[in-house]
């Protein structure tokens, strides 16, 4: 602020390209008033709460057969995760719609839902395919 208005040691106040310097308080309130509303900001991405990683390649790496999906990591208490009732050990393979390859995929099907919205989480148990509704 220093730098646009010369001014030191005095408050500074910037409304678009006018600089109020001290306490003018009508003008800043015209200013305020005549300033564009700042557009919303979009809502927050719903939390699902769960880590995971590629179930492919960490199955790879120790040996197993590779396995399309996202393999889970931790599950946060009291998140949607541990409501659709996923585990340690899971291999997401479905979220809505979307057949789920990969942990990017997870994030991009999570990137799309709105908070408050119900979505089917599908993944695998050992030998057992389970799903589940979830809010998010």
């Amino acid at each position: 602020m220093v730098a646009g208005s010369g001014q030191m040691g005095v408050p500074v106040i910037r409304v678009g390209s006018e600089y109020i310097v001290g306490f003018d308080r009508p003008r800043l309130e015209r200013l305020l008033a005549a300033a564009p509303a700042a557009p919303p900001s979009p809502p927050p991405r719903p939390r699902f709460g769960a880590a995971v990683a590629d179930a492919a390649s960490y199955l790879a790496k120790r040996g197993q057969l590779p396995v399309f999906g996202a393999l889970v990591g931790n599950v946060a208490p009291g998140s949607p995760a541990e409501r659709a009732g996923l585990a340690p050990g899971d291999i997401i393979t479905g979220i809505g719609l979307r057949t789920i390859a990969n942990a990017t995929q997870v994030e991009e099907a999570l990137a799309n839902l709105q908070g408050g919205g119900r979505v089917s989480i599908a993944y695998s148990r050992g030998q057992r395919q389970i799903t589940r509704d979830v809010v998010v």
